[in-house]
């Protein structure tokens, strides 16, 4: 599938993105060795203009490696027309070795990526560059995982062919009775949905708390953090075993691409972008709180902390409504 329509774009997009990187790579590396604010010598003038230039590639760059995301999954599931026992983008993903270690690579990457945007925009808001060197040691430890990125989709699409055979998402996703990898089907929907609300709170909680202007410490900043991710992690597991047979109305139909495709309102795309965006502003607020004492910084991350605080909120309470509709909607009125 490398030469297909789908593979070449995926290709395109990749190298596009790497070839920004390791462009603006080399203002890096300069700028890591010869950065001196204090000097008015022309390599200094240089970098200072030539920062410009290279964090705007930056940005164009690791922007499409977030939006190539959504375009591996469409990717996925129009090959799974192609593939033997593929109904879904869970066969075409499980096709081959590379299909979900890409996939989790590329979903990490969303918010590797998104950091790097957000630590540059806090930097150029303040005329002494207090996160230069620390975006720049950031960009340089990125280019190897996006390299590792487009090897393993490379493998990935060069191994996919219409000749393998391959599991649907009944196999993999499966209640305990089913035979294969049963990958999610073994959890307690009781259990799950317990906890996904329990987090849901402490977070809608902690959104409130921010708000009223309240400078969370270190260590909470970052135990606010693992629990951004760990809501992450288990909202994908709730979406997957209980949230997605609802939608079906199947009760071991449990996968959470299908809620992707047409005959379900394409449900599955505000379900996911609110999910993302939530996640991604509460860590946002957590790492601009972290640089509230450089120079020229507090305003501009009081801002930020505020925007992504509300937005952090109105996401997870939508999130939280679009995936719990069908739930609540059978169990209260069936």
């Amino acid at each position: 599938m490398l030469f297909n329509t789908w593979g070449l774009a995926l290709s395109i997009i990749s190298l596009c993105a790497l070839f920004l990187i390791a462009t603006a790579s080399r203002t890096a590396i300069r700028v890591l060795r010869f950065w001196d604010p204090n000097s008015d010598s022309s390599t200094q003038i240089e970098l200072e203009s030539e920062i410009w230039l290279s964090s705007t590639l930056v940005m164009y760059g690791l922007g499409f490696q977030i939006i190539s995301l959504l375009l591996f999954v469409l990717a996925a599931d129009h090959f799974s027309g192609m593939i033997i026992g593929a109904m879904c983008a869970t066969g075409s993903f499980l096709a081959n070795s590379y299909g979900i270690p890409v996939l989790l690579i590329k979903i990490a990457g969303v918010f590797i990526y998104g950091i790097w945007i957000i630590l540059h925009q806090l930097d150029i808001q303040s005329e002494h560059y207090p996160l230069i060197k620390i975006k720049y040691w950031y960009l340089v430890a990125i280019l190897p995982y996006l390299l590792l990125e487009i090897i393993l989709q490379t493998r990935y699409l060069a191994e996919l062919s219409p000749e393998i055979i391959t599991s649907c998402c009944a196999v993999f996703f499966g209640g305990k009775e089913q035979l294969g990898q049963n990958l999610l089907g073994t959890y307690s929907t009781t259990g799950l949905m317990a906890g996904f609300y329990s987090v849901a709170a402490v977070l809608c909680g902690l959104c409130l708390y921010q708000l009223s202007a309240k400078k969370l410490s270190a260590p909470i900043n970052i135990g606010a953090g693992l629990t951004w991710i760990l809501f992450f992690i288990l909202s994908l597991v709730v979406i997957t075993v209980v949230v997605s047979s609802y939608i079906y109305a199947m009760p071991y139909h449990h996968c959470p691409f299908c809620i992707l495709k047409a005959e379900y309102h394409g449900l599955g795309y505000p379900i996911f972008l609110t999910l993302f965006l939530a996640v991604f502003s509460g860590i946002s607020h957590i790492i601009a709180g972290f640089c509230n004492n450089l120079p020229g910084l507090a305003a501009p991350v009081r801002k930020l902390q505020t925007l992504s605080a509300r937005c952090a909120l109105a996401m997870l309470c939508i999130f939280v409504l679009l995936s719990s509709y069908h739930f609540w909607a059978y169990i209260l009125f069936t």
